[in-house]
């Protein structure tokens, strides 16, 4: 037997003895606001900006407004705002050809009030660069799907079939240089949510 075998056996032989998993439900948060206030007001709080909407249409005239005197590069992966991007999207393994993305419009699958992040999946980023690369970032959720807690989102996630996701909390930021804040130091310089009511 090689050694590599031996420590392997002695590993396994070696396991401590199963214990259940401690009982979490004492972990919730409270607040006095509503989940979407809470939400908003997070997320506000680190840096980004939070829309309420009732319609696809006001999505479109808040972008317009916002980034329609840009000659830069939207790039839209919500179907029902197919036509505020500048370039049809194409997937593409190399991230190289997101280098000049201005403003990148994606779908979250819910929303988290405790820390105003969002869970997102590469089914829905098209390349797992997306969020990242872009200059400006927003995000359409369902002010419905906004759950109270990590510990409310690790469940709605703990036995989903996925590859890449994350948590998206605003805009890129650091405060490690001169304790003093600077957004978009890694990633988008600004990041803004449509809450679909």
């Amino acid at each position: 037997m090689s050694s590599r075998n031996r420590i392997i056996e002695a590993i396994a032989n070696n396991q401590p003895p199963a214990t259940p998993l401690p009982d979490i439900s004492v972990f919730t948060t409270e607040t006095d606001l509503p989940l979407l206030e809470s939400y908003e007001t997070i997320l506000a709080a680190i840096g980004g900006k939070s829309y309420r909407v009732n319609s696809y249409h006001e999505i479109k005239a808040i972008i317009k407004a916002s980034y329609g005197s840009l000659e830069k590069r939207i790039l839209n992966l919500v179907p029902e705002l197919e036509d505020i991007a500048t370039a049809a999207y194409e997937v593409n393994p190399a991230a190289h050809h997101l280098a000049d993305v201005e403003l990148a419009v994606l779908k979250a699958h819910f929303g988290i009030a405790e820390n105003g992040s969002v869970w997102i999946t590469e089914d829905l980023t098209g390349h797992r660069a997306v969020p990242f690369i872009c200059q400006h970032l927003a995000v359409v959720i369902d002010a419905k799907s906004i759950v109270p807690d990590m510990h409310q989102a690790y469940r709605l996630i703990a036995n989903a079939d996925y590859g890449f996701s994350t948590f998206i909390a605003g805009p890129s930021k650091t405060a490690d240089i001169e304790q003093s804040l600077v957004l978009g130091a890694h990633g988008p310089r600004s990041m803004t949510v449509f809450c679909m009511m």
